[in-house]
């Protein structure tokens, strides 16, 4: 892939993606605070969208924030997300991170990716949404979509997320950064899938390097 590409490539996805849903999380994201943002992001792990948009509704509708969350046990916390995948898990660690934010940083989330991933369970991925979605700040979320695509392109090449993350950070234009998660997000779901991916259906297949495909639909 040629990096001069990249402006076209962006004007391609936007006018794309919009046949297709936006993702759940920022559809949660969408005037919610960077607690809701966190907590829906922490759901939405190993989970369909349709789940973590219903799980996140259920949850809010009994605490939006940290203080009220610790008025709930682990357990209705769990069953407020259920079925989610690993929801218990998720419940000790979205109870976990409330007591901490409550007891050490006066309820408020922090808006930066060095602070958030002291908590556990929450990584690169997670915090850079949080940044992004939750405080509109600069930052690169690299899920599994993001990295795959980008390399699939060629236009980096790395092999994990956090490692794509940087590799992004030295090239991909500012005004992309934020953007780029949902869009290869959702590009990723619906046609530019891990295995045999839509590439006859694909407008950025002159762009694309192909990198690691080798069956196509």
């Amino acid at each position: 892939m040629n990096n001069k590409d990249i402006h076209t490539i962006f004007d391609i996805l936007n006018k794309e993606v919009k046949q297709w849903k936006t993702p759940a999380v920022t559809v949660v994201a969408k005037k919610r605070s960077p607690f809701q943002v966190l907590v829906s992001c922490i759901i939405s792990l190993r989970t369909k969208d349709e789940v973590t948009g219903a799980s996140s509704r259920r949850l809010y509708a009994r605490a939006d924030n940290p203080k009220d969350m610790l008025n709930l046990s682990e357990e209705e916390i769990a069953k407020l997300i259920y079925p989610a995948g690993f929801y218990n898990v998720k419940a000790k660690q979205i109870f976990d991170i409330s007591k901490a934010l409550v007891e050490d940083y006066d309820s408020i989330v922090p808006d930066s990716i060095d602070e958030l991933i002291k908590f556990k369970g929450v990584g690169r991925k997670t915090a850079n949404l949080v940044v992004t979605l939750g405080y509109n700040k600069p930052g690169i979320c690299v899920d599994i979509h993001v990295h795959r695509i980008t390399n699939r392109w060629g236009y980096v090449k790395a092999k994990t997320p956090d490692t794509t993350e940087m590799a992004l950070r030295k090239k991909l234009p500012h005004e992309y950064w934020i953007p780029i998660n949902d869009l290869l997000v959702t590009y990723g779901q619906n046609l530019c899938t891990p295995i045999s991916p839509y590439c006859n259906q694909c407008r950025l297949n002159d762009y694309c390097d192909r990198v690691d495909v080798t069956k196509v639909r």
